[in-house]
């Protein structure tokens, strides 16, 4: 299942192709917003506790629920709830991209351990985010060439340090890490 979302006021973009598992109904298509458009999700992975945040959300009110059991969603009101804080409660593998429409600010949101992957890069002033790397360099403006620090790292580690990635202007959001 595939989504698109613009808002062209802020310059800003979103597509989502979906594997739906938790909840297979069109009301958790992606990207998601809550009742009043004002944060924006995409969302790749799974929250394991959503039930719970969601029953924790539903004991405070004041939330307009669209779905009866999407972890997406959770994640937008809980957002509106405890801001970027919300992450803490997250217990899951997950890589979430949410924009903030009222202060204009957009999060890229990594699991703890890292199973999900999110990578970005920045070029000509744009911001370009996906889970995988050759959905980065599908970009006309994308440098596709090597990062040979990185590589150099690759062989004598067997690891890329830090947010570097084996292509040169990509970068990966470090496990645990939201910017």
């Amino acid at each position: 299942v595939a989504g698109l979302w613009i808002d062209s006021h802020a310059r800003i973009g979103r597509g989502h192709r979906r594997l739906s598992i938790i909840d297979l109904t069109e009301a958790a298509r992606q990207p998601m917003a809550n009742e009043d458009k004002t944060p924006w999700v995409a969302f790749n992975g799974e929250i394991y506790n959503h039930a719970d945040i969601r029953r924790e959300l539903e004991a405070l009110g004041g939330h307009c629920w669209r779905t009866d059991h999407s972890d997406t969603e959770v994640i937008l009101h809980a957002f509106e709830t405890w801001g970027i804080d919300c992450v803490a409660k997250f217990r899951g593998m997950f890589a979430i991209a949410l924009w903030d429409v009222r202060r204009q600010e957009l999060w890229l949101i990594r699991d703890r351990i890292g199973v999900k992957p999110l990578y970005y890069s920045v070029h000509h002033g744009r911001l370009v985010f996906a889970s995988e790397i050759k959905a980065l360099l599908r970009h006309p403006e994308a440098v596709r060439a090597a990062n040979t620090e990185a590589l150099h790292n690759y062989l004598t580690f067997q690891f890329v340090l830090g947010d570097a990635t084996l292509f040169r202007g990509v970068r990966k959001v470090l496990p645990g890490h939201y910017q």
